[in-house]
């Protein structure tokens, strides 16, 4: 009787010490989630990033409009099922001052992007489409120690006043982003 007490605490113990470090390494949100996260309400961390032209862009070039920065890389398999999504917000959006800027994460950098984004058409509203929003060459500095960006895609939805309102990690939901940049504008 005493063993299987002692074999049934230990099984119990193992169990217990496998959920809490389950719960405690998890970095990722398995489908869209729009958290309040701490940086909600704080300003934007200003970033200045080269297009793909080669042109400094900022975040704060952008002071005045409602934006959705994306972080996202070419061989993110979620980014490619959002892309259409941003690019329909983007033309749905644009001339109300709405703009997505997408921060391409790739290590190969312009090698990897500018490829891709001349050839990859997406499909929106029946309509092959080419990316309309635009992309920046993103750095680990801006992404991992400003953004806090564990994986891809994450979105940081930016007010008019230059101050976070929703962070998004993983893939968006086009029904909630699209209502939250509609509450913006």
């Amino acid at each position: 009787m005493k063993k299987f007490l002692m074999i049934a605490g230990t099984v119990a113990a193992l169990l217990l010490a496998v959920i809490l470090a389950d719960r405690a390494t998890r970095h990722s949100v398995p489908h869209a989630a729009f958290l309040d996260s701490p940086g909600a309400g704080s300003p934007a961390p200003e970033f200045r990033l080269k297009d793909l032209k080669g042109q400094d862009v900022s975040l704060s070039q952008h002071r005045g409009k409602v934006v959705l920065v994306n972080f996202w890389a070419t061989w993110c398999t979620p980014c490619r099922i959002e892309i259409p999504w941003l690019i329909e917000l983007q033309e749905k959006y644009s001339s109300r001052g709405f703009t997505v800027l997408g921060v391409a994460m790739d290590e190969d950098g312009k090698k990897a992007v500018v490829p891709y984004i001349e050839k990859e058409r997406f499909t929106v509203n029946g309509q092959p489409r080419s990316m309309n929003y635009p992309i920046l060459l993103g750095s680990d500095e801006v992404a991992d120690e400003s953004y806090k960006v564990f994986g891809y895609p994450t979105s940081v939805l930016v007010g008019r006043d230059g101050r976070v309102v929703k962070r998004i990690e993983g893939l968006i939901s086009y029904e909630e982003i699209d209502q939250a940049i509609q509450s913006l504008l």
